[in-house]
């Protein structure tokens, strides 16, 4: 009669690189859908930031939503998520919309940064 002890053996070569497999796939999903025109987007799982140019056409997909840069003024910026417009100050607390709440980080002559997370709250 044989005795095994329970022990915990170390991960496979093979376990670890399914392991990475899947954590690269899940990374190329997240980025997958995203896309933007005159924008660059910074993406995890539940929030994206969106560095719109000024001056252009510019609008990015983001986490199932659209979100465009209308106008900007000031420190005050016109943004469509969703499919409705806000109005955004620099320091002003999030606005929800469609189980989003966006906020915008900073506007300069060059770009305006908004974050835009989903609404966990409800």
């Amino acid at each position: 009669m044989t005795t095994r002890c329970a022990t915990t053996s170390p991960l496979t070569p093979t376990r670890r690189a399914a392991g990475l497999l899947a954590g690269l796939a899940l990374g190329v999903a997240v980025l997958a859908g995203c896309s933007s025109e005159g924008a660059d987007t910074d993406c995890g799982l539940d929030a994206c930031t969106v560095t719109f140019d000024r001056g252009v056409d510019a609008k990015a997909n983001i986490l199932g939503v659209e979100a465009k840069l209308i106008g900007a003024q000031g420190d005050q910026v016109t943004v469509e998520v969703a499919g409705e417009q806000l109005s955004l100050t620099v320091g002003q607390q999030a606005t929800e919309v469609g189980g989003f709440a966006v906020t915008l980080d900073s506007v300069t002559d060059q770009q305006v940064k908004i974050r835009v997370a989903r609404n966990t709250s409800s």
